[in-house]
C-alpha cells in the first residue's frame, strides 16, 4: 500500500518553501511505499483561514500546511508505522 502525496506547487506555495520539495530525497524505506506527485495547484489559498500557511500538501486526501521535508518524512514515517501495525 502507498501513502499518496500530492505537493503544490502554486505560486504561494512555490515561494514559501514547495520549490525546495521538488528535489526531496526520502530514505529508501519510505520512498518505496510513498507515491508523490507534483500539482499544479491545490486551491486551498482562498481558505487559508481554515489550513493555515502554505506550503500545502495532501497526503492521502488530508490538507497539511506548513509542509517542509522535515515534516513530510515524519507524517509518512507515522502513517507507514500506522499501516503496518494495522496488518498485525
Amino acid at each position: 500500500m502507498f501513502v499518496e502525496v500530492e505537493i503544490c506547487l502554486g505560486t504561494t506555495c512555490f515561494v514559501l518553501g514547495a520549490s525546495a520539495l521538488q528535489e526531496l530525497q526520502l530514505p529508501e524505506k519510505l520512498r518505496r511505499q510513498t507515491k508523490i506527485s507534483y500539482v499544479r495547484c491545490l486551491n486551498v489559498c482562498k481558505n487559508a483561514d481554515k489550513f493555515s500557511k502554505a506550503p500545502y500538501a495532501r497526503i492521502d486526501g488530508e490538507i497539511v500546511a506548513e509542509i517542509s521535508a522535515e515534516k513530510l518524512a515524519q507524517i509518512l514515517e507515522q502513517k507507514i508505522k500506522g499501516e503496518k501495525n494495522e496488518a498485525n
